[in-house]
């Protein structure tokens, strides 16, 4: 779960994912003694992960994105739930980092307001009004997703 939490917020970079996860695990090692017990051990380990995101966010490194590599790789053949995944990430991506990392942690890892809140080190009201928008803004901007193409609506009538 650490590691689907780092790919989702480094968009599919299964990589640095996997860097920071190993980063994540030896940092949880160091601190063991640390955890309190006041969350779940697995909100704690998700709280160093996104810590060590964080942390890796204000290295200067060159990072290729993923525009480019979509770009580069051959489209695989369309189908609904590939064309609503692709939207819903694409929507996903041009909501402000605070409602993203929110709704990944809310909805995509089904963390609990609260544990959110611990894991963001966020006040539980925050992160309730940012999955409140978040949301919103994903209705708003999936509003009008129609699936296929003309070419499908033709043969279905």
């Amino acid at each position: 779960m650490i590691r689907a939490q780092l790919r989702r917020l480094l968009y599919g970079d299964e990589a640095a994912a996997d860097d920071l996860a190993q980063e994540t695990f030896v940092l949880a090692w160091r601190k063991l003694e640390q955890f309190r017990g006041d969350a779940r051990f697995s909100t704690w380990l998700y709280r160093i992960a996104y810590s060590c995101f964080l942390q890796s966010r204000r290295k200067p490194v060159a990072v290729v994105g993923i525009h480019e590599n979509e770009a580069a790789a051959p489209e695989p053949a369309p189908s609904h739930a590939i064309d609503l995944r692709i939207d819903v990430e694409s929507a996903i991506r041009r909501l402000p980092l605070a409602e993203q990392a929110v709704l990944l942690h809310c909805v995509q890892l089904g963390l609990s307001h609260e544990e959110a809140a611990y894991v963001l080190s966020l006040p539980l009201g925050t992160v309730k009004s940012h999955a409140a928008r978040g949301k919103a803004r994903l209705r708003a901007l999936l509003a009008e997703w129609q699936p296929g193409t003309k070419e499908d609506k033709q043969h279905v009538g």
